[in-house]
């Protein structure tokens, strides 16, 4: 399926990967990218990566998408987790780049039923864990 606005398609496996972060919880992050005008997986995170591991994994000069499942204790002591969806979208990555990854991104979150939060991100500060904390309530 292309995206009619970029002529971007989604690989299936970018879909099946998201739904097994949500069901079964078998990995920690998902980080997309887009090659040869489709969105594929890059790579998984193992439910114990860190959340430090994630965002060193992030190029510094290249744009992705990713799939974020941030475990948090409420106030009232309950365990609970969020998916995060993040735009990662350095001011370094080349300007083309930013324009396919922004005009794709809304037709790719539709195809990831059971996103809880959306980030933009341009630099690791806007992403970073208190971020997260305060887009949980």
């Amino acid at each position: 399926m292309a995206n009619a606005a970029s002529g971007m398609a989604v690989h299936d496996d970018c879909k099946l990967k998201f739904m097994e972060l949500k069901a079964k919880r078998t990995f920690r992050t998902i980080v997309y990218k887009i090659e040869d005008k489709q969105v594929i997986v890059e790579k998984l995170g193992e439910p114990e990566q860190s959340y430090d591991d994630f965002a060193a994994s992030l190029p510094d000069n290249e744009c992705r998408y990713c799939i974020y499942d941030f475990d948090f204790v409420t106030e009232e002591n309950c365990q609970k987790s969020k998916i995060f969806f993040i735009a990662w979208s350095p001011d370094t990555a080349k300007v083309r780049d930013k324009m396919i990854y922004a005009s794709s991104k809304d037709r790719f979150k539709r195809e990831l039923d059971g996103i809880q939060v959306e980030l933009q991100a341009t630099d690791p500060t806007e992403m970073g864990l208190d971020v997260f904390k305060s887009r949980t309530n």
